[in-house]
């Protein structure tokens, strides 16, 4: 078998049409799932079971169902309920972005929410007795000294999802939308060559992740600048 080097070159500017969306679906999921994952997080640790158990539930079973089957159940499953038809919901499902996006920031939001959990029980505790020897309330603790100690040991394991939310904005290709897996495989079905087109989205994704990572070592460098080596 012969690879065709000049048509991963060539095909390379065709899926980077597809960029714009893909971003669009990452940074948006990822926003939404964050902001998720700190309410549930904070149900799980309120100490209140009527919180913390549907908080629970619901990161079960989103931890512990694929991606793509919650992708399918939103996409056409959903549709098919007539309360949703006929609520403002509908506005948001009728169209495949919309049910991309919540599909992505469900599932991010279950397993971000089981990151922060990590990085504020691994705050020591210690800290907080000594806050609160000080005089700052249980909130104040919270924000001025768990916080911070919290996103700091949360930030290696959140870089790592985030990159694997960005390479599951591919799934999207399954419900029509033309992210780059998108243009992808409609250029497969015109060429008949899926190993140079899919080598050619691997090279974008690869470097996609670089940049990630290299921002978020960054970011952890500048929030560990204050650490005795």
């Amino acid at each position: 078998m012969n690879f065709d080097f000049a048509l991963i070159l060539s095909s390379i500017p065709q899926l980077l049409e597809g960029l714009s969306l893909t971003f669009q679906l990452w940074i948006l999921s990822g926003i939404l799932g964050l902001i998720l994952a700190i309410m549930l997080m904070l149900m799980r640790i309120s100490g209140r079971w009527y919180l913390a158990a549907p908080a629970m539930v619901y990161i079960y079973i989103f931890r512990g169902t694929p991606i793509l089957v919650q992708l399918f159940i939103i996409y056409y499953g959903l549709p098919q309920v007539e309360f949703i038809r006929e609520s403002i919901a509908w506005e948001i499902l009728r169209e495949p972005f919309g049910c991309g996006i919540l599909a992505l920031t469900l599932n991010t939001g279950a397993y971000v929410s089981e990151i922060l959990r990590g990085g504020v029980q691994g705050v020591p505790k210690g800290l907080g007795e000594a806050a609160a020897a000080l005089g700052l309330s249980k909130v104040q603790r919270f924000i001025y000294i768990t916080t911070p100690l919290a996103v700091r040991l949360s930030l290696p394991a959140y870089s790592n999802d985030v990159i694997s939310l960005m390479k599951s904005t591919a799934l999207v290709s399954t419900i029509t939308l033309l992210d780059m897996m998108g243009i992808a495989r409609v250029i497969v079905s015109e060429t008949y060559a899926p190993y140079e087109i899919f080598i050619s989205l691997m090279i974008i994704y690869l470097l996609i992740t670089w940049v990630t990572q290299k921002i978020f070592a960054l970011l952890e460098r500048r929030m560990s600048r204050h650490i005795i080596q």
